[in-house]
């Protein structure tokens, strides 16, 4: 079989020793004589699946005591709708009456949908936006102008279609927690938990299948929900429960606890972001070394996640592509709503796969 290199930008790439142990373990788990499918939820082989993954994920980022660890449903969708749901109870110092208010910085396609869930909640007020640039990059944080009682600022710190990542922490107003979708770089560079009030994301990047969201929330968030906030994704509530209010996603958590176990036998997060930088700074390198392609983000908001780029001569799209998975490359179409390519070369694509495809890249080009 060709070797294979999935550059899909979610559901993704799974570390291949994961996927062989899943295989393993498929129909007896550690002598159980049970699938982790079969398993219930509140039993004792689950349970310890379950703590496991846990305390794996709090020692590979480090998260304090004072965070509660969530395992939930819903995908990055329903998180817009959870998030705003459990922190708009809370009322910031000399916050006026009447709706509470937002704070955002729109950096590209997720954080637009961030927002327009959260209208449905509250006010919001874009405090800075990338889309006069068509999102190549971010606005100077001295440009934002944040509200002086917000009740969270929210941003999407990596921008899966729009290629733009943030690295470092914005500063807040006041106390104002800052809240942030981490869903395509979780994992994937070293973090300061104890600079957000909320990180939450969906699985599918780089922790496991479709169907599992993480959500990290600092214990003094967890009393703030609106009183339509259904109880099933009401934080404390989950909290209180262990995750295990309703049946979770066992198979998701599963998977992402054997991820977790894989990335502490790398070598935890530090070793995860010297290899994304190296696979970044290949594939940029490569894009930029003449005008055949063309990746439009400002460099120092490039992601080392999601990479999108685009033929001088768009009409050799279909070209590219045939040729692309005729060598095993796969998933190289850019999101449907900015057309061109687009590589995601999350943790677990190896920097063969990045190797293979600047390989690609290079032929194409010369012919």
């Amino acid at each position: 079989m060709t070797q294979v290199y999935n550059f899909s930008a979610g559901p993704a790439v799974l570390p291949k020793e994961v996927l062989r142990q899943a295989a393993d373990e498929m129909l007896d788990w550690h002598g159980s004589g049970m699938s982790v499918m079969e398993m219930s939820h509140r039993g004792p082989e689950f349970i310890s699946i379950a703590k496991q993954a846990e305390a794996d994920l709090r020692e590979l980022l480090a998260v304090p005591a004072n965070y509660k660890v969530l395992f939930m449903q819903g995908g990055g969708l329903g998180q817009n709708a959870i998030t705003p749901l459990n922190l708009l109870g809370r009322k910031p110092h000399g916050a006026a009456s009447g709706p509470a208010t937002i704070d955002f910085v729109h950096t590209g396609s997720w954080s637009g949908k961030s927002i327009k869930e959260a209208k449905r909640y509250a006010n919001v007020n874009v405090a800075a936006s990338g889309e006069a640039s068509r999102f190549t990059t971010v606005p100077p944080q001295e440009t934002w102008t944040l509200s002086a009682d917000a009740t969270y600022l929210h941003l999407c710190t990596n921008e899966t279609i729009d290629g733009v990542e943030i690295g470092y922490v914005p500063t807040v107003q006041g106390d104002t927690p800052l809240v942030v979708d981490m869903s395509s770089h979780i994992l994937s560079r070293q973090i300061d938990v104890s600079k957000y009030g909320v990180i939450f994301a969906g699985a599918q990047k780089n922790i496991g299948p479709a169907g599992l969201t993480i959500t990290i929330v600092r214990d003094d968030l967890l009393d703030h929900a609106l009183p339509i906030c259904p109880g099933v994704f009401n934080w404390r509530a989950v909290a209180e429960a262990d995750s295990m209010l309703n049946t979770p996603p066992t198979y998701a958590i599963y998977i992402a606890g054997l991820v977790f176990a894989h990335l502490k036998k790398l070598g935890g997060v530090a070793e995860m972001e010297r290899r994304n930088i190296e696979k970044a700074r290949l594939l940029y390198a490569a894009l930029d070394a003449d005008d055949f392609y063309q990746n439009r983000v400002a460099p120092e908001y490039r992601s080392r996640m999601n990479v999108p780029f685009y033929l001088r001569d768009e009409s050799l799209n279909e070209q590219f592509l045939a040729g692309a998975k005729a060598r095993g490359l796969l998933q190289l179409k850019g999101h449907k709503s900015v057309g061109g390519m687009r590589a995601s070369i999350y943790n677990a694509m190896p920097i063969e796969g990045v190797q293979a495809l600047i390989d690609y890249l290079n032929e194409f080009a010369g012919r």
